[in-house]
């Protein structure tokens, strides 16, 4: 196919992709209803339907409309393009373009693309040991949870950094775009290089209700509507067609001029222009387009009625199995498969050779390339004993971090992100090897602002987490830093990336990603007098609740045990580390060979800090984990030896939180014997903790 800018799909082409779009339909509805009759070989019976129905069918018809024209922009303009769906929920029509493509049959031999397969793909969609009725890690080709409502065009961005040849289209729903951070996410596109990155297509997809109520960009005014995104800065196109013919033609029409327009942006913006009026699609459909019009005198295609399950109790009431059928047949599935289920050469003929449902950039780690790290211990603070020298541990850390920027700086695979406080954490040393995002116009008073800078600062701790999860999911590494009474602020989001590991585990073939690091600085005993309103250790609690295979905590005591818990953060993969380090100059207690040592071992007894005499019976056991609490500790046991020298003291430190838990509980945790040898089984333990009991 060689459809150009402007030309109108001719008929051969329009039958095809009407083939495709009604095949994604036909296996989307399907997977919602049928446990058996996949091909409708025969009437429809109560027994061939599934006796709970769930699924969201209103959002799937415009998704699969899109993913049928990104299937033709692909093959007309032999495009390296990946999808976000924002609207995750509708997971049918994930799953029907992965089967259709042959991606689904790759990842689970045992669904087949045939009427086996079929039946397989609609018996295992919402059901117990199946899948889940929303985009999930099990989706060959997604990078994004359908559980994530408001992330999708952050996601799509984070994908697009440092990817220059990639498209990554995103659709985005009506329900979703009423939420801050996608809000906030349209302003990603003043933090895109279009020299050195790829480029984002949003895809506004207005379909006009959410679960029970209409959706504010679908009711505004179409004026107010362009206005809003001229203001952001795209260059919207409408396709706005009911009739499915008409809407082919209008839709091919706007995909073709997106193309052109962001070949024409990124050649003339590599050869010295500035930032562009990125273009965007606006797609208004019916919710539940194709489905039922009514069902029981009520109008439901074009209404909220559409948003799930359109036709229920199907098993029981005769005429709502007469209805379904009807509606399944409407799509002529014996014109779209053969008797034994395979897809028709019309429908296969607009699967690409470079297919979304396999693209490697959607199973970043076919693509990820270990950073090269410097040697941390480079950087290492000289220690002559305990508490004879201060420093800053995020400065000292900063340092290392620029070199990392710079001994990467050819492969572009690394990045910081923080909402406007990489400076006030401490880490501005990266400053010397790269600068901040920045596409808009600058002042003489601005400092370290680059268009092709990586460190990446917004004042959204939303688009900096979504950014980032883009930036890891497609194959690459990076850093969070955030003050830790606000990294609250991306709960959910930490808790959804949680569950996306925890799955994609178990996928044999999806491969390991970069782990999420989240540096907590400006920490609640330490945020600069700034009062109770920067003090909440309470993130750690919300981390140790997930899965503990995914979850890591470091409370390094003193800068050389940030360095080397840093290092360890950085190699590693598929977890979600969370350091919290102090930015102030502060007591020094660990040389790097002592604190490698200590670091690895997670625990330990710090022998000079307790009575010098044998330990091996201690009378209490003093414990710290955390900064703070350390030099507390530290302080006690001074104070203690001092006044009480007869009392034996014993000192220990965590630097890995997760050492105390059980070793059945957490790959990390210790053994009872090894828990009964540091903290004693009959001694009192006072224990000074950075968070909350």
């Amino acid at each position: 196919m060689t459809v150009q800018q402007g030309q109108r799909l001719n008929q051969d082409e329009l039958t095809r992709i009407d083939a495709y779009w009604r095949a994604l339909n036909y296996l989307s509805a399907g997977q919602i209803y049928l446990l058996d009759n996949p091909l409708l070989a025969e009437p429809l019976r109560p027994e061939h339907i599934k006796p709970r129905l769930l699924g969201h069918w209103g959002t799937t018809p415009g998704l699969n409309f899109v993913l049928a024209h990104l299937n033709r922009a692909i093959l007309a303009h032999d495009l390296d393009m990946m999808y976000v769906l924002g609207p995750g929920h509708g997971g049918p029509a994930a799953f029907a373009h992965a089967w259709l493509e042959g991606s689904y049959t790759e990842a689970y031999p045992g669904v087949t693309r045939d009427a086996d397969g079929m039946r397989q793909l609609f018996r295992q969609f919402s059901f117990p040991g199946g899948v889940p009725s929303h985009v999930s890690p099990d989706v060959p080709g997604s990078i994004h949870e359908g559980g994530e409502l408001g992330y999708s065009l952050a996601h799509a961005f984070g994908a697009a950094f440092d990817n220059p040849d990639l498209i990554v289209a995103c659709v985005v729903g009506d329900g979703e775009a009423e939420t801050g951070p996608l809000a906030a996410s349209w302003h990603a596109n003043k933090f895109l290089d279009p020299v050195h990155d790829g480029a984002v297509l949003p895809i506004l997809h207005l379909n006009g209700y959410k679960i029970a109520n209409p959706t504010v960009l679908a009711r505004i005014p179409e004026e107010e509507l362009d206005a809003l995104f001229h203001g952001y800065g795209y260059a919207p196109r409408y396709v706005t067609e009911s009739d499915p013919a008409r809407a082919h033609q209008a839709m091919a029409r706007a995909v073709d001029s997106c193309v052109a327009e962001i070949r024409r942006i990124q050649t003339e913006a590599r050869t010295g222009n500035g930032r562009p009026r990125w273009p965007m699609i606006v797609l208004r459909t019916p919710k539940g387009w194709t489905g039922p019009a009514e069902v029981d005198g009520k109008p439901v295609e074009g209404t909220w009625r559409s948003h799930q399950v359109p036709l229920a109790n199907v098993r029981e009431n005769p005429a709502h199995l007469r209805q379904l059928e009807e509606w399944l047949r409407s799509y002529r599935p014996e014109e779209l498969f053969d008797a034994d289920g395979r897809p028709q050469p019309a429908v296969r003929a607009l699967v690409p050779a470079r297919r979304m449902s396999a693209n490697p950039h959607a199973n970043g780690g076919l693509l990820r390339r270990p950073l090269r790290l410097p040697d941390y211990r480079r950087y290492a603070v000289p220690v002559a004993k305990p508490g004879a020298s201060r420093a800053a541990p995020t400065q000292v850390l900063g340092a290392m971090l620029r070199d990392v920027v710079r001994l990467n700086a050819r492969y572009r695979n690394f990045r910081v992100f923080g909402p406007d406080e990489t400076e006030s954490n401490r880490l501005g040393a990266v400053y010397e090897a790269t600068g901040k995002a920045w596409q808009e116009a600058t002042l003489p008073t601005d400092e370290h602002l680059a268009r092709d800078g990586r460190v990446m600062e917004i004042l959204s701790e939303h688009l900096c987490e979504g950014w980032l999860e883009g930036y890891l999911l497609t194959g690459r590494h990076g850093v969070f830093s955030c003050y830790e009474a606000f990294i609250h602020i991306v709960d959910s989001m930490v808790n959804q990336h949680s569950k996306w590991l925890k799955v994609s585990r178990r996928l044999a073939w999806r491969r390991p990603i970069s782990s999420l690091n989240l540096l907590l600085t400006s920490h609640v005993w330490r945020q600069d007098h700034n009062g109770f309103s920067h003090q909440d250790p309470g993130f750690i609690d919300h981390v140790v609740n997930k899965w503990p295979e995914v979850v890591r905590v470091y409370l390094p005591p003193d800068t050389n045990t940030l360095l080397s818990v840093a290092d360890h953060c950085l190699r590693s993969t598929d977890l979600i580390n969370v350091i919290v380090a102090g930015k102030n100059p502060s007591f020094d207690w660990l040389d790097v060979e002592q604190a490698e040592l200590h670091c690895a071992r997670g625990i330990g007894i710090w022998p000079w800090a307790g009575t010098p005499e044998d330990q091996t019976e201690p009378d209490v056991v003093l414990a710290c984990a955390g900064d703070v609490p350390t030099l507390e500790v530290l302080a006690a046991a001074d104070i203690l030896r001092q006044h009480l020298p007869d009392l034996r003291l014993r000192v220990v430190n965590v630097v890995d939180l997760m050492r105390l838990r059980p070793a059945g509980e957490h790959p990390h945790g210790l053994a009872d014997r090894e828990f009964d040898a540091l903290f004693t089984t009959d001694k009192p333990v006072v224990f000074a903790y950075h968070g909350y009991p």
